[in-house]
């Protein structure tokens, strides 16, 4: 972005444990959401947006011991994923912050879901020449390792482009409950942290290019790595227009803490 981009700050109230936002992911792992267009509605239009604007998020992780808040970590080393991570530095950054707004940075994300999406290239569910390969002569070891490093990692804050802020905060925050787009606050959390429980990922501070792509890619149905959640982003971004898109994307590559 220029140098007239701006963060979006998003500070959720913290008064109430509102656990209504658990249902939300039940419904999505069972199919239900995906199946109802008018239980997409509920989500964007009712107290579940509502429960991720006061905090679901922190109450998901305060109910947590302290061991399972890093969870990824563990299974990982963040010194041997800096030296398998030496490859990726040529398109992802030597510390995950990718100068390519084509490619996404991976500072920050959570390990889970670098090491999904590593395995979905593996197992061919996601398509990528550079990607397939790589992944395929990583062990589940490395793939842990390496998602170790880039998840203890920092994100570097971008910006969002001014013009198109009031109608991403709108879709982020609200969707379009008249046409059936629910809020992408409701999974991916107030400031874009996602939610490593749910293996949901961090958005906020990605790079919007790489972002209105996989939407695209999601809309036209060429990414499906979304299958265990019963085609959720490709059900989504179906019903997005392209202005809707890039207006979303600016507004969440802009989100900060």
């Amino acid at each position: 972005m220029g140098r007239d981009a701006i963060s979006v700050q998003f500070a959720p109230h913290r008064e109430g444990k509102i656990r209504e936002i658990d249902s939300v992911h039940q419904m999505i792992r069972r199919g239900r959401l995906g199946a109802d267009r008018s239980l997409w509605i509920t989500v964007a239009a009712t107290g579940l947006v509502a429960a991720a604007l006061i905090g679901a998020e922190s109450f998901a992780q305060e109910q947590q011991p302290q061991g399972q808040q890093q969870q990824g970590f563990e299974r990982g080393s963040v010194e041997a994923g800096q030296q398998k991570s030496q490859t990726c530095a040529a398109c992802h950054g030597p510390d995950g912050n990718s100068v390519t707004p084509e490619w996404p940075s991976l500072a920050g994300q959570h390990p889970a879901y670098i090491v999904n999406q590593l395995q979905a290239y593996k197992n061919g569910e996601r398509q990528d020449p550079g990607m397939v390969g790589f992944a395929s002569m990583l062990t589940e070891q490395d793939m842990w390792d390496i998602a170790a490093y880039y998840g203890a990692q920092s994100l570097t804050p971008k910006g969002a482009q001014p013009d198109l802020v009031t109608r991403g905060e709108e879709l982020y925050r609200a969707g379009a409950p008249e046409r059936g787009i629910p809020a992408c606050i409701a999974c991916h959390g107030p400031a874009g942290d996602g939610n490593f429980l749910a293996a949901y990922p961090r958005i906020g501070g990605q790079h919007a290019t790489y972002m209105l792509n996989t939407m695209q890619d999601y809309a036209a149905g060429e990414r499906r790595s979304d299958t265990d959640y019963n085609q959720m982003m490709r059900n989504v971004a179906e019903l997005l227009l392209e202005e809707e898109m890039r207006a979303v994307t600016s507004y969440v590559q802009g989100l900060t803490q």
